[in-house]
């Protein structure tokens, strides 16, 4: 594990340069604080135990954990996305506006909630091809978002401010009138992350937004995500179980296991020094592009140790 963080993923080497890290600042957009959520089946699943994080206006933090860690069922009850029979049983959400209101989301219900959502935190799920609606074009997908929250747009209004929309996410405005099929994955997914700009949000959910693209696609999305967060100013959770993506984009990283937060650090101090042997075992679980897979074990971690 000698490797500096820039060679885990070399295509990336000048994201924070190009891109900068400067944005992130100590005033916080969100604060969470021992929140659990809880599956209501025949045997309930605590999925989420005790979590807290604060989140600061313009950092990327990075969600890590393997499958079913609880990553992206944390972020639903960031907004409360849950449905039966997942339930937010304790615990606090507290968004802090740029304007100096304090939400307390968890309370917010009805149309509050429905508002709320899409203007102050707005998520791209997983799955852009399962989220686009595949009988509807792009630009009444688009639309739709300003009829719901900005009925007072006309339709020239609306038409431009998709166009808008499209040509800041790189997709040409012309494909407008295309479904999600005439689109490639790359273009589904800046699609997604379009619609989610759409009202200026101040949060970003990404839940996995670079699953099934190619290695290539992955790296436009990614360079994409962080001009739009340092050209926007807006802060990102970025969900995935592929930690060396988020030791190159983020600026802190959670690491979370079997629903719990075990380490939540900087992605250099994560890297160098990670504290808790699970996470010890995630960075150890990438091969290295200088040495043996045997590395992590000769560097004096044990296999009872990561268990």
């Amino acid at each position: 594990m000698s490797e500096p963080v820039d060679e885990i993923i070399p295509d990336l080497e000048q994201v924070r340069a190009t891109e900068g890290h400067e944005v992130a600042t100590a005033e916080p957009v969100l604060t969470v604080r021992d929140l659990d959520v809880v599956y209501e089946v025949a045997q309930p699943v605590h999925a989420v135990k005790g979590a807290s994080l604060t989140l600061h206006r313009g950092e990327v933090l990075g969600l890590a954990g393997e499958s079913g860690s609880g990553k992206t069922t944390l972020a639903y009850g960031l907004n409360q996305l849950h449905r039966p029979p997942a339930r937010i049983t304790g615990g606090s959400v507290t968004f802090h506006g740029r304007d100096g209101e304090e939400v307390d989301v968890l309370a917010l219900e009805g149309e509050s909630l429905r508002a709320f959502r899409w203007s102050k935190i707005a998520m791209v799920f997983q799955g852009a091809m399962n989220s686009l609606n595949p009988v509807i074009s792009v630009k009444a997908q688009l639309e739709d978002v300003f009829t719901t929250h900005r009925p007072q747009m006309g339709a020239a209004e609306r038409r431009r401010r998709c166009e808008e929309l499209l040509e800041l996410v790189g997709v040409d405005p012309g494909r407008i009138t295309a479904f999600a099929h005439e689109l490639s994955g790359g273009m589904r997914q800046r699609v997604m992350i379009a619609m989610a700009l759409a009202l200026d949000p101040e949060l970003m959910i990404m839940d996995e937004p670079t699953t099934a693209l190619d290695v290539v696609v992955q790296r436009e999305i990614l360079q994409e995500i962080l001009r739009l967060r340092q050209e926007l100013g807006f802060a990102v959770v970025f969900i995935t179980h592929d930690l060396p993506m988020l030791l190159e984009i983020s600026d802190r990283i959670a690491v979370m296991r079997r629903g719990e937060i075990v380490e939540l650090d900087t992605a250099e101090n994560l890297y160098f020094a990670p504290q808790h042997p699970y996470t010890r075992r995630l960075l150890g679980s990438f091969p290295s592009l200088t040495g043996s897979t045997g590395d992590f074990l000769r560097a004096g971690y044990s296999p009872e140790e990561t268990r």
